[in-house]
Parts: C-alpha cells; structure tokens; sequence
C-alpha cells in the first residue's frame, strides 16, 4: 500500500491510497475524498492521513486481517509500530516511532472506521474494538452539569503515553535582524516581516493574491470597510498547494511592512515572467520564474539564510508565527485579540503561548532576594 496524488483540476487535489497494482483502495479513498472536499481539509492534510491509512492497511494486508480483524487486533499493530524501524525517506528513517507520533497515527485510524461505519461500509459494531464507553455516576454531584441525567463518553481504547508537548520555539528578535541583515532582496525582506508583525502561517503567507494587500489608509473605493492598512487572509485553493488553515480573517500591518513590499514592487515588476501571476509572493531567481513560492522552497531557503547569518539554529517560518503571538501576550495584548490575530479556531490553541520566557523566570529569580546562610557559610 502507497498513497498518491489525484489532481481534480488545476488548483484542486487530494491524496488517496493505492495497492500494489496502482488501484484506489475504495474504503480509504471515500473517507479521503470526504475529507478534502465534504470536510474541506487542506490537501497536506489527506497527504499525511493517506500515508497513516497506506502503514495500516498495508499491515492488515500483509497480517491476512480483513478490516474488522484489524481493528479487533490493533494493539498488534501498535507492537509493529513501536519495533519496527521507519523505512521510507525522511527524518525517521531507521527509527521506531515515538508515542507521539504513534498516538496521531492512531487518531487517523479512528477517523477513517468512523467515516466507513458513517457511510455504510462497516457496521457500527466495529467501533467496540477501537473505543471504551464510560460514564460520569461516580463523579460527586457538584461537578455534574445542572439537571442532567447519566452522561456517556467514549474514549480511544489504544493511547500511548507520551510526554507533554514541548512549548513553542519563538525566533527572537536578533535573530530576525540577522535573517534581515543578510537578505539579498527585498521580496525575502518584505516575506519575513511579513511573517514577524502579521504572525502568518507560511501557506497564508504564499497564498496572498495582491488583490488581498489593502495597504493604504482606507480601502473603501475597494468595497472594502476595514480601516488603515491591512491584508486579507482567504481561504481558497492555490495552485502553490499553500492554504489558509482557519478561514477568512483580516490582519493590520506595520509600516515596516509597507516599506518593504514598496521596495519589492519593483523587483517584482522587473521580471516579465512575473506579470500575469496574482500572487504576491513570487519566484525572481530559480525555475518556474514568476510562478507563487511554495512552503518547500521557503522553509529551504530561511534554513540556508539561517546558515549564512550565523545562527546557532535553523529558523523555521511558524517560528516567526511563535514569536508574533508571544511578544504580543508580552506586551499586554489581550488573548482574545491575539487569538483572532492568528487565526485560531479556539482560545486553548492560543493558551500554550502563555508563558514566560528564560529571561523573565531568570528576573522572578533574581527578585527573592538574598538570605542569610548563617555562621557556618561565613
């Protein structure tokens, strides 16, 4: 089993899974299809969803298990994922997975029998073998919701324990000048700070049209009624594979911003191959000319710029998108307004930026004070 790209049109597409003979396998394929298009998914999303489906069905084929068998039987599979080494290419080559990584492997499982019971392929009973129902009789009345009866859940039967996900990695400031200090053009200067005010995802970033830039003082010759400058963040399908995770939202920009994009107009401007393309960020310098960027080429190259400003790491693009979100809750700003800033769908995905940096635990420190040791340290 192996996944596999099918291209609907130009800018639309899903991953799928194929057996050996290059065939869609039909279960995998409907729950894959449902999810780029009935769920409206990213296309990244089906790519790692069909690679996870591939490792299982895969498993079930190999094992002589049928899906019902499979599920029946899947803390054998888990076994398999955490001896047997990772063989295809990338970071994990030559490794076992980590609980981590398991558990999402897992999660994507659940899904795809979830859709099959849902669309008739299997029969509901199958979900027995994945989740364990429970109920909350023995928990004291106070903490039961007012006037309700005995409340069930379902919880996944096969869960790894793993350690707490680390917090996240904000590029500092420095280092960012850095990266500016050795840009060789103004489109790679107006891209990161792009991503350090506006805290971007790299695919809403390179899925800007110039038409989404309303970078004046008021926009409603546009029909547009935001005030002061600002970009549009839309979700649509690009043909840069880059997509807006969360929907719609508008975003200010700084002057900063301006500056820069003002000064790649005319980089921009003079690369013919660049003229028909209606995205903001394009190839100047490498094949295709004049085509939209892609999270790939940007990801390599702030690794080679990270490289060649001496930086003691590699800066990635949702580090700048760590560092926005944590300078503002910093400097005062409210977690619902950085909450809508970055696009999150719910305030808990903003949480985790809660938190202080070495800095400031090295201040509250240093703030207690000295105490006496007594005789025996003088």
């Amino acid at each position: 089993m192996k996944s596999l790209r099918v291209e609907l049109t130009d800018t639309l597409a899903y991953w799928t899974v194929v057996d050996d003979d290059w065939v869609p396998v039909p279960v995998a394929d409907a729950y894959l299809r449902h999810l780029r298009l009935g769920a409206d998914r990213a296309e990244g999303t089906t790519r790692t969803y069909a690679g996870d489906l591939a490792c299982y069905l895969g498993w079930c084929e190999a094992s002589g298990r049928d899906l019902v068998a499979g599920a029946k039987a899947l803390s054998m599979f888990v076994a398999m994922l955490r001896t047997t080494p990772v063989t295809r290419a990338g970071s994990g080559q030559g490794r076992v997975r980590g609980p981590g990584r398991i558990n999402h492997l897992l999660a994507a499982v659940r899904e795809f029998y979830k859709h099959a019971v849902a669309d008739g392929g299997l029969d509901a009973t199958v979900l027995v073998s994945l989740f364990e129902v429970g109920d909350d009789r023995n928990l004291p009345a106070e903490l039961r919701p007012e006037g309700s009866g005995l409340r069930y859940r379902a919880r996944p039967r096969h869960v790894q324990r793993s350690r707490r996900a680390g917090r996240p990695v904000p590029v500092r400031i420095q280092e960012a000048e850095a990266l500016l200090g050795v840009c060789r053009c103004w489109r790679d200067r107006f891209l990161l700070v792009l991503l350090w005010f506006c805290g971007l995802r790299v695919g809403e970033a390179l899925g800007l049209r110039r038409s989404d830039l309303h970078l004046v003082p008021t926009a409603t010759t546009l029909g547009c009624s935001t005030p002061g400058p600002h970009v549009h963040v839309v979700g649509r399908d690009n043909s840069n594979r880059a997509r807006a995770k969360s929907g719609d939202r508008v975003v200010p920009v700084r002057a900063e911003v301006l500056s820069c994009y003002d000064r790649y107009l005319p980089e921009r401007a003079a690369c013919p191959a660049a003229e028909g393309c209606d995205f903001v960020l394009v190839n100047l310098a490498h094949s295709p000319l004049g085509q939209p960027m892609t999270t790939d080429s940007v990801r390599k190259w702030l690794s080679l710029l990270s490289t060649r400003a001496g930086l003691e790491r590699r800066a990635t693009p949702h580090m700048f998108r760590h560092a926005t979100a944590t300078e503002l809750l910093a400097r005062g700003a409210s977690i619902d307004v950085v909450k809508e800033l970055l696009g999150h769908s719910s305030i808990r995905a903003t949480e985790v930026y809660l938190h202080p940096d070495v800095d400031a635990l090295r201040a509250a420190v240093d703030s207690l004070g000295p105490i006496d040791l007594g005789e025996a340290a003088r």
